[in-house]
């Protein structure tokens, strides 16, 4: 599967357009334009089938280069995985990103993944 919005900010950077004031850039989504599935739990952090979003991406080579393996697949994918993480430098991320809490903080017990 393709990642719509990471092929978008990549045409958009290429093309130096700016859409926002904080990019979006490696972010699956769905064909029918979902982001994550449903149901966040521990046991599923985004959501019941949530992975399956981001299949395509996990035997690119820039995956595995990013897990610090060899090899990997290159082609199609492998190009919008490289071109969607080009000249990012670290995700900013809160804590609902991959987190099943919300509301306000209770406690501090859990640490994430």
């Amino acid at each position: 599967m393709l990642s719509l919005l990471v092929v978008l900010a990549t045409e958009w950077r290429r093309k130096g357009k700016h859409r926002a004031e904080t990019p979006v850039s490696s972010f699956a989504v769905s064909i029918d334009g979902f982001g994550a599935g449903p149901d966040q739990d521990l046991e599923n952090p985004i959501g019941q089938g949530g992975i399956a979003l981001m299949e395509w991406f996990f035997n690119t080579r820039t995956w595995r280069h990013m897990r610090s393996r060899d090899g990997g697949e290159t082609g199609v994918d492998d190009k919008i995985a490289a071109d969607g993480l080009a000249g990012i430098g670290a995700w900013i991320l809160g804590r609902n990103m991959f987190g099943p809490i919300r509301g306000p903080w209770r406690d501090d017990r859990w640490k994430g993944w």
